[in-house]
């Protein structure tokens, strides 16, 4: 199932690859048998140790003040100590032999790095039911797939060391090594799910674009320079390089994802947005067979997300299911009574307009004449027919949205309003 997830995420971003996957499990032969090989090189050595035996020489170390390292009481047994209690059906590890010399390599993000051998200790590379620790897996699986380049979190940097004493000692050189920096929510805390989705295909539901997502993780913790954010797929290709990655961790910022997103909506023709949007709108338990282009058109450049296009949408085809939101509400209540007045107003002049004339300018005159005759400012008379039909003070231009909703949809949504608001409260 996870498979399936990961692999459903990386086609719905567009994202594709040349061979696999490949699972490590079906790799625990070759593991295995580098592991006896390095025991047979005299690179590692059987440790019997049980874990209550561990734990009380960590528990030695803490109590100590110093970081525990193993003692090496193993490494100390003779041949025939060894064979004696491989005979006698004691359970045992492999560890690694770790020298104290120094490992360093140039990381293609961090610069030099390096640590001192004798700081580290002799790590289990298999465990007593022969399946290798994760360090012996990825270094066999690497060196067996000529891996170059290994590009990851830094939060892998700990391991690298222990890695490339492995690589040397079953006879390879290490690849380049290049640590990423770790992905942050906004309060600065390793991304979780406390922070919303976290499996690329969520945010297929929350109505973000593919290209979108593309070009939002790209940036995350890379920059081509300058202040370019928006960018074509060929452009990120070109410009890209390991050398433009940043130290410092990367904040996921879900309003900057949704500010993208909203860019790359208000470019894209209505044409390509049609199926996600029917979707949604199924989704809402609108069947909607007409055509839907114009109404896209008309709230895409207003829009973040494929659900946002959807839900104002659904607003024009079905303005009585609008409500109020936090802006609209103030304006309500900045307005008071002038509110409903002000719709009953337009509504009156609106209602005096023939099918043939509801056309964006003769509605534009028509309104304006309303705040004309009335002494209104236009947005008094604007703005209220605007709330009232999508639940918003941002939409398209009044005129084109009333074109849109169309006149009796328009007309009986406006006076079921003022109806509500009459005297600028809710009535229950």
């Amino acid at each position: 199932m996870y498979t399936r997830i990961i692999l459903d995420g990386l086609r719905w971003l567009g994202i594709t690859w040349d061979e696999g996957p490949y699972f490590q499990g079906e790799y625990a032969a070759r593991h295995q048998a580098d592991a006896e090989r390095l025991l047979a090189e005299g690179k590692a050595y059987r440790c019997f140790c049980t874990r209550e035996e561990l734990d009380a020489q960590r528990a030695r170390a803490e109590a100590g003040g110093v970081g525990f390292r193993y003692d090496r009481r193993c490494f100390k047994l003779t041949p025939a100590q060894v064979q004696e209690r491989i005979r006698s059906g004691a359970p045992s590890t492999i560890r690694f032999i770790m020298d104290d010399d120094e490992i360093a390599w140039d990381d293609a993000v961090h610069g030099r790095i390096s640590f001192q051998g004798r700081d580290l200790d002799d790590f289990v590379i298999l465990r007593s039911d022969n399946s290798a620790i994760y360090n012996l897996a990825v270094v066999s699986d690497d060196i067996a797939m000529r891996i170059s380049h290994v590009i990851r979190g830094d939060d892998h940097i700990s391991n690298t060391p222990k890695q490339i004493a492995l690589y040397r000692a079953l006879g390879q050189e290490p690849p380049v090594f290049a640590h990423v920096p770790m992905i942050l929510g906004a309060d600065g805390k390793k991304l979780s799910k406390r922070h919303g989705a976290t499996a690329v295909g969520d945010y297929q539901e929350q109505g973000i674009l593919p290209t979108a997502m593309r070009n939002f993780l790209a940036l995350l913790g890379w920059s081509p320079g300058g202040d370019r954010e928006i960018m074509p797929e060929d452009e990120m290709i070109r410009l890209f390089t390991l050398e433009g990655i940043q130290k410092k961790a990367a904040v996921f910022d879900t309003t900057k994802l949704e500010w993208m997103n909203g860019q790359y909506l208000s470019a894209l023709p209505a044409d390509e947005l049609l199926e996600p949007v029917r979707r949604q709108l199924s989704h809402m338990g609108i069947d909607m067979k007409g055509d839907l282009r114009p109404l896209i058109d008309s709230v895409k450049a207003r829009s973040r997300t494929i659900l946002h296009v959807a839900d104002q949408v659904a607003v024009r085809l079905y303005p009585e299911r609008s409500k109020p939101d936090a802006k609209g509400e103030a304006l309500i209540h900045k307005m008071g009574p002038a509110f409903a007045k002000n719709l009953n107003l337009a509504s009156a002049a609106l209602t005096g307009l023939n099918p043939n004339e509801w056309e964006p300018d003769r509605l534009l005159v028509t309104l304006k004449a309303v705040a004309e005759t009335h002494n209104l400012k236009l947005g008094d008379v604007m703005q209220p027919v605007r709330v009232a039909l999508t639940g918003s003070t941002v939409s398209e231009p009044v005129n084109e949205l009333l074109v849109v909703v169309g006149p009796q949809s328009s007309i009986r949504t406006i006076n079921e309003v003022a109806r509500r608001f009459d005297g600028g409260l809710r009535r229950a």
